[in-house]
C-alpha cells in the first residue's frame, strides 16, 4: 500500500555482468557481540562498538513518520511500548525509522494515536518529534539501537533527487543537523540514512551537483557530523551507474571508483536495496539459473564492497509478500548470502527487513494485518541472520516516563456446557498491561469437589480444589491488549463459576 506508492518498475537490469573480483583477505569472523556500547565506528567492512567489539544490524523498518500520520503507524492498535517489546523479543536488535522533512516543521503533530484505556499515555499531546523522542528513549532503554532514515522531503511521495522544488538542498541538510544534533550524546540513534533510494536522474560520480548523489551525500554527510561527529552515515546506491540499472537505490557499483570521503574518518556505511517480484519484475528472476544466479548480482551490484573489505553494507531494505515459489526461493537465497550469524558472527553483512508494519501493500510485513500477530513463516526465514540484542542503555529518557511498561492480565471463566456429570469450560487470557507479556498464570478455586479431567492449549496443576493453569509453548507471548484461550473438562457438574486471577510473566 504505502510502499506501492512510492515505488516504480525499475528499468531492466542489464545482462552484462562485471568481472569478478577478487576477495581481499577478510578479517577473522569474530563473534557478534551482544554489547554495541556507545557510538560505533566503521573498520574495514566491519561496524564496531565503542570498545572495538564487533556489532551485527539485524533489525526491522517501523514506517510511518514519513507519511501524512506524521507519526508510526500502529498506534492507532498497540502502545509504543509494547511494540518496541515484541520488536526485541521477536529477535530484532535495529529499528530503521522512515521520516519525511515535514515532521521537523514546527508544531507538526502526529495523527491516528490510540490513547484509550491507557496505551500511549506518555504521547499525549506531544508533537512529531516529541513523540520520536519518546520511541528513541524507550528503544535505547530496551536495548534496541535506531537508524533514522530521511525518506521522504514530505509525506506525499518519494523523490528522485534528495531535493524538490519545496525542500532544497540546503532545507534537507539543515533537517539533518537538527536532527542529528538532536540526538547528539544519545548513543540509542547510531547512525543516519541520508536519503531514500535516489533513482534516475541522479547519478553516481558523474561531476554534475544537481544530480550527483555521491557528492550530495558528501555534502549531508559532512553536515551532519558538523554536528555530531559520532554518528554512521548510510549511504544508498543509486538505481543506474555506467548504463546498468537495478533497484531504487541498489546500485553501488560507482563506488569501486567513486567512494564517499568524509571529514571523519571510519563513519561511511553503504546501504543497498533489494526486493523479489511482489514489488517488481528483473531480468534475473525469469534467469534459467535462478536462484543460482543471485550471488553474482548482488556481487556485481553491492556485496563486492563488503568482500574486499572496503566498507560495512548494510541491506537497509529487503522483502516480499512470500505469496510465490520464486520470492520464497530469492528469500532463501538471500538470506544465505548475508551470511548466518552462527557460522560468521558479526563478519557479515548488515540489514533490516521491510517491514514490521503488515500495511505495506506489496511486501506486507513481520506482523499480521491484526498488528498483533507475527507471521511465523516470513519471520522464520531471517531467524539464521538475527543478531544478540545490544546492552540497554540510557536512550535519554525522561522522568515522566519510567520507560517500562506495566505486565497485567486479566482471566475471564466461561461454563459452556454442564450435563451434571461433569461440565466443559472456557478461559479467555487478555494482556490488560502496557507491555508484552512473554508468559501466564491462572488460578482458580473451585468451592466443591470439582476435578479436571482434561486440558487444551494449557497445562495444569491441581491441589485439592485450587487450580493453576499456565500458558502453552505456542500462546504465552501476548502484546498489549492481546488475548488467548485455553478449555478444559471438569467432573462433577453443577458448580458455580469461581473466582479467577491472572498472573503475567
Amino acid at each position: 500500500m504505502f510502499r506501492s506508492l512510492r515505488r516504480a518498475l525499475c528499468a531492466a537490469a542489464a545482462a552484462l555482468l562485471l568481472p569478478l573480483i577478487p576477495l581481499a583477505a577478510a578479517p577473522q569472523a569474530q563473534a557478534a557481540d551482544a554489547g554495541g556500547a556507545g557510538y560505533w565506528h566503521t573498520s574495514g567492512r566491519q561496524i564496531l562498538d565503542a570498545s572495538g567489539q564487533p556489532v551485527r544490524v539485524a533489525g526491522i523498518n517501523w514506517f510511518g513518520f514519513e507519511t501524512s500520520n506524521n507519526v508510526v503507524h500502529g498506534l492507532w492498535a498497540r502502545d509504543y511500548k509494547s511494540m518496541i517489546d515484541q520488536i526485541r523479543t521477536t529477535g530484532y536488535n535495529t529499528l530503521r525509522i522512515p521520516f519525511s522533512d515535514d515532521i521537523l516543521k514546527p508544531g507538526a503533530m502526529p495523527g491516528s494515536i490510540d490513547f484509550s484505556a491507557g496505551k500511549n499515555a506518555y504521547l499525549q499531546g506531544l508533537t512529531s518529534l516529541q513523540v520520536l523522542d519518546k520511541i528513541v528513549g524507550y528503544a535505547g532503554r530496551t536495548g534496541v539501537k535506531v537508524i533514522l532514515d530521511r525518506h521522504r522531503p514530505d509525506g506525499a511521495g518519494q523523490s528522485a533527487l534528495w531535493y524538490t522544488a519545496a525542500v532544497p538542498e540546503s532545507t534537507w541538510i539543515a533537517n539533518l543537523k537538527s536532527i542529528a544534533g538532536r540526538y547528539a550524546g544519545n548513543p540509542a540513534v547510531v547512525g543516519i540514512d541520508l536519503h531514500n533510494e535516489p533513482h534516475d536522474p541522479a547519478c553516481w560520480g558523474c561531476g554534475d551537483t544537481t544530480r550527483d548523489w555521491r557528492l550530495a551525500a558528501q555534502r549531508a554527510g559532512n553536515a551532519v557530523l558538523s554536528v555530531n561527529p559520532n554518528l554512521l552515515i548510510f549511504v544508498e546506491g543509486v538505481q543506474t551507474f555506467d548504463g546498468v540499472s537495478g533497484w531504487w537505490g541498489g546500485n553501488l557499483m560507482g563506488v569501486a571508483r567513486y567512494p564517499v570521503q568524509l571529514d571523519v574518518p571510519n563513519r561511511v556505511v553503504y546501504s543497498a536495496h533489494d526486493y523479489a517480484t511482489s514489488v517488481a519484475q528483473q531480468s534475473w528472476f525469469s534467469d534459467p539459473a535462478f536462484p543460482a544466479n543471485m550471488p553474482g548480482i548482488w556481487d556485481k551490484y553491492w556485496g563486492y564492497i563488503f568482500k574486499q573489505n572496503i566498507a560495512p553494507v548494510w541491506v537497509g531494505e529487503f522483502g516480499t509478500t512470500l505469496q510465490s515459489t520464486v520470492d520464497q526461493k530469492w528469500l532463501a537465497a538471500l538470506v544465505d548470502y548475508l551470511r548466518p550469524t552462527s557460522t560468521y558472527g558479526a563478519d557479515s553483512f548488515h540489514w533490516t527487513f521491510w517491514s514490521w508494519n503488515p500495511n505495506s501493500g506489496d511486501t506486507g510485513g513481520i506482523l499480521k494485518d491484526d498488528w498483533q500477530t507475527v507471521d511465523t513463516a516470513k519471520d522464520g526465514y531471517l531467524t539464521s541472520v538475527k543478531a544478540p540484542g545490544f546492552a540497554p542503555g540510557t536512550g535519554g529518557g525522561d522522568p515522566g516516563d519510567p520507560g517500562g511498561g506495566t505486565a497485567a492480565c486479566t482471566a475471564a471463566y466461561t461454563v459452556g456446557s454442564d450435563w451434571g456429570g461433569g461440565f466443559n469450560a472456557d478461559v479467555k487470557v487478555t494482556n490488560t498491561g502496557t507491555t508484552a507479556i512473554g508468559s501466564w498464570k491462572v488460578t482458580w478455586t473451585w468451592p466443591g469437589s470439582q476435578k479436571v479431567t482434561s486440558m487444551w492449549n494449557a497445562s495444569y496443576t491441581q491441589s485439592g480444589s485450587t487450580v493453576t493453569a499456565t500458558n502453552a509453548a505456542h500462546n504465552g507471548a501476548l502484546a498489549a491488549g492481546g488475548s488467548a484461550s485455553f478449555g478444559f473438562g471438569a467432573a462433577p457438574g453443577g458448580g458455580s463459576v469461581p473466582s479467577v486471577s491472572c498472573t503475567a510473566g
